[in-house]
């Protein structure tokens, strides 16, 4: 056998080190999340990008992309749940898009003005169901705008009448926001934006209200992140009343 040259020996060394690169990018895809995030942000010329979640009280980022000339991207993480996660653009200043994230691949198509307001999103049915509770709150809260200028306006000119029925109105107003938050609860009780609805929207309503959303659960949603929490701050509720 004859012996290899130094021109054999690098040929040798350069297909070995492409063979392990090969291996190395391979591995990176398989441990790739079962929840892939991809879509594009329009106008967008430099930044990075950022998948980002709740993890106890601290957001935390569980996949980022640096962004130069591209306005395409694609993030994941190994979602085991549907949760809340956020896209957050660090640019000039931070800007964020928040969407329940679930597995499988969703899409979000945005532009670079008006980052949050002019974001499309698709693939997720938990999120889909959340942007149909918040179109309707939006109203509510179009609604306690007007109740609050109004009652400005009638503090301005002192006509203690209509204050007090400003008053009553804006009382009324958010009761109804409450009924219609434990309302929608309610009626998707299989679906973990329920009891995310129940710990961001009505927190702060009557226990009864927020023990017969917890009752009314499924039983894979009392067991999910946010119908854990929940049971957890019912409880803690109670036992500071007795």
């Amino acid at each position: 056998m004859q012996p290899q040259n130094s021109e054999q020996i690098s040929m040798t060394k350069n297909i070995f080190i492409a063979f392990l690169l090969i291996v190395s990018l391979l591995s990176c895809t398989n441990k790739k999340g079962d929840m892939t995030v991809q879509g594009t942000i329009k106008g967008l010329q430099k930044g990075t990008l950022y998948l980002q979640k709740m993890q106890d009280t601290l957001l935390v980022s569980v996949d980022s992309i640096a962004l130069k000339g591209e306005s395409t991207f694609i993030l994941s993480d190994q979602n085991t749940e549907p949760q809340l996660y956020y896209l957050t653009l660090k640019e000039k200043s931070d800007q964020k898009i928040d969407f329940f994230g679930e597995k499988g691949t969703i899409t979000i198509n945005t532009k670079l003005e008006k980052f949050y307001t002019s974001a499309k999103i698709e693939g997720s049915k938990s999120h889909q169901l959340l942007e149909k509770y918040r179109k309707m709150t939006t109203q509510f809260s179009g609604k306690r705008l007007d109740l609050v200028k109004e009652m400005f306006d009638a503090q301005a000119a002192k006509d203690d009448e209509l204050i007090i029925q400003l008053d009553e109105d804006l009382q009324n107003l958010i009761k109804n926001r409450y009924r219609y938050s434990a309302s929608f609860a309610l009626r998707n009780t299989d679906s973990e934006v329920a009891p995310y609805i129940a710990l961001t929207e009505l927190y702060d309503a009557h226990i009864t209200l927020l023990d017969t959303v917890n009752n009314s659960l499924s039983k894979k949603v009392k067991a999910s992140m946010y119908g854990k929490k929940l049971d957890v701050f019912i409880t803690n509720i109670k036992a500071n009343e007795k």
